[in-house]
């Protein structure tokens, strides 16, 4: 009788002929090898799906599904249906990861009885690491305490792959197809779905930044998708969670200011630069009394909100005059 894998490790595949072996590869060199490898090659057009069959006649330990392309979300959909194991981790197809991440993230789950375990994860840009892990420590969080966490966003955030979660935190949930940002939609409900939660301060996961990513370039309207996923979040948050709402609303906050600045420095056309800060100004409309009274955000960040909820036409306009300056 086979056993069944302990971890199943969902990798989506579009595209990523030039990454895809390091990727795999990182996989199967972990030193943790009671796992799986669900390939779901996501409709590619290049060599993607050759490479993933010919990792499958390689290992026994990889399993490739072949769908029409539908979008990331789709895909990890499909692999989380199909995973075996008693615990799920993602790995997209153009990063890598480090060869005792699995290892450790499995050990500290079943030592401290948590539900899901976290590492950092480092950028690589210009195939040179950006950023370090600072000194190791280890944290046990409750279900509170580690949901307080994801929204204060110093120790993780809401990407998905440098975490290991138990496959009970998938119940009942789905990734949001045809969405970008799926990881903001899902990974705080997974954490609603856990009991405990363990972060080691150790590098385990490695994210190559692209030239050509979506996230990495100009502006583009399908980044307002996370504002969608936002309301979603706050609606649901303060309604279950009313003693994380000042965390919530900050977090909030935060990716709005983020995402007015990269709409202000990456978009030239004055109308599109309208369009993309009206669709902001409507949920911070509907959350600005909330926003204002909080206990967390400074000065700052409430003027820069007020600007954004009565008139962004003055920040475009002191912008416009800021980029003059700079050039005169």
């Amino acid at each position: 009788m086979i056993m069944p894998p302990e971890i199943s490790v969902i990798v989506p595949v579009h595209n990523a002929g030039p990454y895809l072996r390091d990727c795999v590869d990182s996989i199967l060199a972990q030193t943790f090898t009671n796992l799986e490898i669900i390939l779901v090659n996501d409709g590619s057009s290049d060599n993607s799906a050759s490479i993933c069959e010919e990792y499958r006649e390689k290992d026994n330990r990889v399993t490739v599904i072949h769908q029409n392309y539908e979008g990331v979300s789709s895909a990890r959909n499909t692999g989380v249906a199909a995973a075996r194991g008693n615990y799920i981790g993602f790995v997209d197809g153009d990063d890598y990861i480090v060869p005792h991440m699995y290892e450790e993230l499995h050990s500290l789950c079943e030592n401290t009885d948590s539900d899901i375990a976290v590492c950092r994860l480092a950028r690589e840009i210009d195939e040179k690491i950006i950023n370090t892990a600072f000194n190791e420590f280890t944290k046990e969080m409750d279900h509170i305490e580690a949901l307080r966490e994801l929204f204060k966003g110093k120790l993780y955030r809401f990407s998905l792959c440098n975490k290991l979660f138990k496959k009970s935190c998938f119940h009942n949930i789905q990734f949001p197809e045809g969405r970008l940002h799926e990881d903001l939609s899902t990974t705080y409900r997974l954490f609603t779905n856990s009991s405990k939660t363990v972060f080691k301060e150790f590098i385990g996961y490695i994210y190559v930044k692209r030239s050509n990513s979506i996230l990495t370039s100009t502006f583009s309207e399908k980044r307002l998708d996370a504002f969608t996923g936002w309301e979603e979040i706050v609606d649901y948050m303060t309604a279950e969670y009313p003693q994380l709402s000042d965390e919530v609303l900050a977090a909030f906050t935060y990716g709005c200011i983020d995402n007015m600045y990269y709409i202000m420095n990456q978009v030239e056309d004055r109308n599109k630069q309208q369009y993309f800060l009206s669709a902001i100004q409507q949920p911070v409309r509907k959350y600005y009394k909330e926003i204002i009274t909080s206990s967390i955000l400074n000065q700052k960040y409430k003027y820069l909100i007020r600007a954004i909820n009565y008139d962004f036409r003055l920040l475009l306009y002191f912008n416009q005059i800021k980029r003059q300056l700079a050039r005169a």
